[in-house]
């Protein structure tokens, strides 16, 4: 018998393995190959958000000019689409995914277009990324696919990352349109993640009241032939983080 337990970490690695049973029970592929690997392997499959085209509000927030070009990261990148949108627009983009078979593809998308993209084959929570350095961290369906216990680290990752003022933007899976709505607690108890999370607006201002709020709406949909992406079924949301101020020389 062992005892493996000792850390934080360690804790969440068992409830990691409780839920990966999930993965490996919708996969069809080969052993020992990783979920997602399998899932974008098969790049006809017919997922809307396969295509090649930003997501409708990060193109509306740059064309509006609430996010100016600076540097920015996409977390949970896939096959590369709002990166690759955003080195077109002038920013320093880092994108990541735990998936290779993704950033092979994303890779090959961002040559194509002519796009500078770092990106990074890790977990977003392994993944080097410097402290305090970026003007936006976007998320698009990233959060709605990590386990509960994952979710403090993820807002930890998201405010250290951004820099002084700086942006996060995100879409995910919007309550009553798409993905689960049972309580966190009920995931554990199916051992399922049901094919990811649906969160309200309510829940978006309270796992993000450390930012201010800039913009919390649906995604507007978009017609097949239409330049970017947008589907009914996800929520967006754009908020920035405080601008501190230097303290009083005469402040202890």
């Amino acid at each position: 018998m062992q005892r493996p337990v000792r850390t934080v970490d360690d804790v969440l690695g068992l409830l990691d393995q409780l839920l990966a049973a999930d993965d490996e029970r919708r996969q069809p592929g080969p052993a020992g190959e990783s979920w997602w690997d399998w899932f974008y392997g098969d790049r006809d499959r017919g997922i809307p958000f396969f295509a090649a085209k930003p997501d409708e509000n990060l193109v509306s927030y740059v064309e509006r000019g609430i996010v100016a070009p600076g540097r920015a990261v996409d977390l949970g990148c896939g096959p590369g689409r709002n990166a690759i949108y955003l080195a077109s627009r002038g920013f320093e983009v880092d994108a990541v995914d735990l998936s290779e078979v993704a950033l092979s593809w994303a890779a090959e998308r961002a040559a194509g277009a002519g796009a500078q993209v770092t990106f990074r084959a890790a977990s977003i929570f392994a993944a080097g990324l410097p402290d305090g350095q970026f003007d936006l961290v976007y998320d698009s369906g990233c959060l709605h696919h990590l386990p509960p216990h994952r979710r403090p680290a993820y807002l930890d990752l998201v405010n250290r990352l951004l820099a002084p003022g700086g942006h996060y933007a995100l879409t995910c899976f919007a309550v009553g349109q798409m993905g689960s709505e049972l309580a966190d607690l009920e995931f554990y108890r199916q051992r399922s993640l049901l094919g990811g999370l649906a969160f309200s607006e309510e829940d978006l201002r309270y796992l993000f009241s450390d930012l201010v709020e800039v913009e919390l709406r649906p995604m507007r949909p978009e017609p097949e032939d239409s330049a970017v992406f947008g589907m009914p079924y996800l929520i967006t949301a754009l908020f920035r983080a405080p601008v501190h101020t230097p303290a009083d020389p005469g402040e202890r």
